[in-house]
């Protein structure tokens, strides 16, 4: 059972054994749809319905479309085809084409009769779109206006529409062959003479989007915005849908999951809220193929050591502070990584930028490296006093040659954290499966070997 709101589970129990209709049909009402969403998906199946039975039509849909995902497939797989055409028809079209793409063929295939035309059309349409793209998410329910409307005229028309469309702050103004001329607020309708005609009073330069575009774009744009809603347009410039200011939110908190979890070199499907829901194997499974071979590529580190043992042996005060370059390398390699595949992500920069970044990290770097070797040399000074040192060395000619391997090291790591992400950019890879899992491992081999070269030169090993 999962584990949401447990502490109502019980009196919901309680209510169905008594079957108590009143109270339950008082509880659907009682919150926020998605609030009692989230009590429902705490309970089994056939106790979900139960109690979603006892709302009216509409109230039981939205209701539904809050539920856990896993237990909507589950309760529509038991429901009968007429059942399911009701709950279907009272659903949002976005909310519904999303339901019905998850449901088993068997079941698309028996409860598609069962739907009026229109919504059979509806779903057919939006089903037809390649997932991640703008038309995947849009939805079918926006209210249009003609260009020839009195003002007066307009605001009879929303009204009529209003209980059937998800939003009407915004109208599109559309031609007969629902061409997009441009868009009015409530406000600007509640506002301007009641005989002022649509078409004089819309907003002429609409941000949209079109059907193909990546969605995450299109949630950037309600974001960049402040849009209530991004109309989206086909390629004859005819609105067919739009994308809400909640559907840019999931859109961004899923494309956020994603990048985070590529970041970390984790494979998958990378949706939102589902770590409970997925198994331990297939968790395995999408961090093994990284790590597996990135261990194996850092193999290279210890062929490294092995070949300046002759060196560790001479110095043995340089193995003590390999960790710390190292570690350092990969901190300041991570950070300029992570910065610039959070603005390739975000379109501040691109490919063509190579030039300007590159330059920027650098300027970053060698700041960072004076403060960095300074607190070195300071650190090897004061944790290694009265170590053996060999002869005709000094204890400060040995920190100098870590100071300088590391402050090299800060450079070189920060330049291969930004040059990473963007190769991968350039070639069409994602920035963020590139970046950090092949950076840790590639940056420790180039640490290692300037930690060794720069001591070997420094101090004539």
């Amino acid at each position: 059972m999962n584990n949401k709101n447990p502490l109502l589970v019980p009196e919901l129990h309680e209510l169905l054994a008594a079957g108590d209709a009143k109270a339950l049909r008082d509880f659907c009402k009682s919150g926020h749809p998605a609030v009692i969403g989230e009590f429902l998906s705490a309970l089994s199946r056939d106790e979900a319905w139960s109690v979603l039975l006892h709302a009216e039509p509409a109230l039981r849909s939205e209701i539904f479309s809050h539920l856990d995902e896993d237990l909507q497939v589950d309760i529509v797989e038991n429901l009968r085809r007429e059942e399911i055409a009701q709950l279907l028809t009272e659903m949002s079209p976005d909310d519904r084409v999303d339901l019905f793409k998850r449901l088993p063929e068997r079941v698309q295939e028996a409860v598609l009769p069962a739907l009026a035309q229109a919504e059979r059309e509806d779903i057919r349409r939006l089903s037809a779109y390649q997932e991640g793209t703008a038309g995947a998410v849009m939805t079918s329910d926006y209210a249009t206006l003609s260009p020839h409307l009195t003002a007066s005229q307009a605001i009879e028309r929303l009204r009529e529409v209003a209980p059937d469309k998800e939003t009407i702050y915004l109208a599109y103004v559309v031609d007969e062959r629902r061409k997009l001329l441009g868009f009015v607020s409530l406000k600007d309708l509640i506002l301007a003479r009641r005989e002022a005609r649509v078409g004089d009073i819309m907003h002429r330069e609409v941000i949209f989007a079109r059907v193909d575009d990546d969605q995450e774009d299109a949630a950037r744009k309600i974001q960049k915005y402040d849009l209530v809603a991004l109309p989206v347009l086909n390629g004859d410039d005819a609105l067919v849908g739009i994308i809400t200011h909640d559907d840019a939110i999931d859109i961004i908190t899923q494309e956020h999951t994603e990048d985070m979890e590529k970041l970390m070199a984790i494979a998958g499907s990378h949706e939102a809220g589902v770590y409970l829901k997925t198994s331990s194997w297939v968790h395995f499974k999408n961090r093994a193929y990284w790590i597996v071979g990135l261990a194996a590529l850092g193999l290279v580190s210890g062929m490294i050591i092995h070949t300046f043992e002759a060196t560790l042996m001479q110095m043995l005060i340089l193995a003590l502070y390999m960790p710390m370059v190292a570690d350092t390398g990969g901190n300041t390699g991570s950070q300029s990584a992570t910065v610039v595949v959070r603005a390739l992500a975000l379109r501040e920069i691109s490919p063509k930028d190579t030039r300007k970044v590159l330059w920027k990290e650098l300027k970053i770097a060698i700041l960072l490296a004076a403060v960095l070797g300074l607190l070195s040399w300071g650190k090897v000074m004061f944790l290694s006093r009265g170590t053996d040192i060999p002869a005709g060395y000094t204890l400060a000619r040995v920190g100098a040659a870590i100071a300088v391997a590391l402050a090299v090291q800060v450079v070189t790591a920060t330049l291969i954290g930004a040059v990473l992400p963007l190769g991968a950019a350039k070639v069409k890879w994602d920035p963020a499966v590139v970046a950090t899992p092949a950076l840790t491992t590639i940056v420790d081999i180039t640490g290692l070997t300037i930690y060794f070269f720069t001591a070997k030169w420094m101090l004539g090993l």
